[in-house]
């Protein structure tokens, strides 16, 4: 069916975006270009009814809708539900940020879900279709952990996730290397002057179902080549990687979390170590923020999502607009 309009402005400054759906609830907004067309895939919160804490138990949604359009600033079509908790044969709650990736005529959703132990892990499944419906596999991805999947395909053909988030995201937990539920925001008082948490990388198998090797670091330096410390809020690690290439660099962006920013990085490899450049997005209405980038008919743009619809931090709502570089590559700041 055919749904809201979607407005964009095509300046950095301030400008009125609207909501590009308007008859749900939509967030983490995940773009890719099959086929010619735009399809996103966000997640669909939902008001469940659960009080609002540091590890996010206020977002608990239970399923995916596709959506796709063929311009942007036109219709948006919903496909429906692609993916239902109840059909992920391991999951137990909370269907956070998915992406997805193409492969051999196969399209592939990524998705976090707690276990039946509460415990974050990275599932996958598959269509052959973009719109879905989506089949999951029967366990999550061996060696997977915490949030935010994020699949880039180089130019070779070679896929690389990113994935991790602090806090509800869990990484924390996974700091030595083993679970570790005492660790319930950052790593605590005295990791301040420590290198911060950093998201994580892994090369993808060539059935894009599991790792093809373990997951490394990805690294975060300062303009002195020193990693991102810990207290370094405005600029370090919490959730929402995406990469994305663009003249032979390799771009890493991210959100900061509680400072709500969108930052990124650059590298000239899809392991980094990426050096910091600045700041994308400065912050949205509500308190998450989560983004991705792509290339559309020879133009940039940034999907994204704030809580315009409903002024409530768990009911959000997908929004797009062009981003802007400089002839150096430098991505110009958004104001929203």
């Amino acid at each position: 069916m055919a749904l809201a309009i979607g407005g964009i402005g095509l300046e950095t400054g301030f400008c009125q975006v609207k909501p590009l759906i308007s008859d749900v609830f939509t967030a983490d907004p995940s773009a890719h270009v099959f086929n010619g067309k735009i399809y996103i895939y966000p997640s669909h919160d939902i008001e469940a009814n659960v009080p609002q804490d540091d590890e996010g138990g206020h977002f608990n949604m239970r399923d995916y809708h596709v959506y796709s359009m063929d311009a942007i600033g036109g219709k948006v079509t919903d496909h429906g539900v692609a993916l239902d908790l109840k059909d992920i044969p391991w999951a137990g709650r909370q269907l956070w940020a998915p992406d997805a990736a193409f492969k051999n005529g196969t399209y592939y959703l990524y998705f976090p879900v707690k276990d039946k132990e509460d415990v974050f892990r990275i599932g996958v499944a598959t269509s052959q279709s973009p719109a879905g419906p989506f089949k999951a596999e029967p366990k999550p991805i061996p060696g997977s952990y915490s949030i935010d999947p994020a699949v880039f395909t180089d130019t070779d053909g070679q896929g690389y996730m990113y994935f991790g988030g602090i806090w509800g995201g869990q990484l924390q937990r996974w700091h030595s290397g083993k679970y570790d539920k005492s660790l319930s925001t950052d790593l605590g008082k005295g990791h301040e002057r420590e290198p911060a948490l950093s998201a994580k990388v892994a090369k993808m198998s060539g059935d894009m179902l599991s790792f093809a090797e373990a997951p490394r670091d990805v690294q975060i330096l300062d303009e002195h080549g020193k990693p991102l410390l810990g207290g370094d809020h405005d600029r370090r690690f919490f959730e929402g990687a995406w990469l994305h290439k663009y003249n032979g660099k390799y771009y890493f962006s991210y959100s900061t979390g509680d400072t709500h920013l969108l930052c990124y990085a650059e590298s000239n490899s899809p392991y980094g170590p990426f050096t910091y450049k600045g700041v994308i997005m400065k912050p949205v209405e509500g308190w998450t923020t989560h983004h991705s980038i792509i290339e559309f008919k020879g133009k940039w743009y940034i999907f994204y999502h704030d809580t315009e619809i409903s002024g409530k931090t768990h009911l959000r709502n997908v929004k797009v607009r062009e981003l802007v570089r400089s002839a150096d590559g430098k991505i110009q700041t958004i104001t929203p």
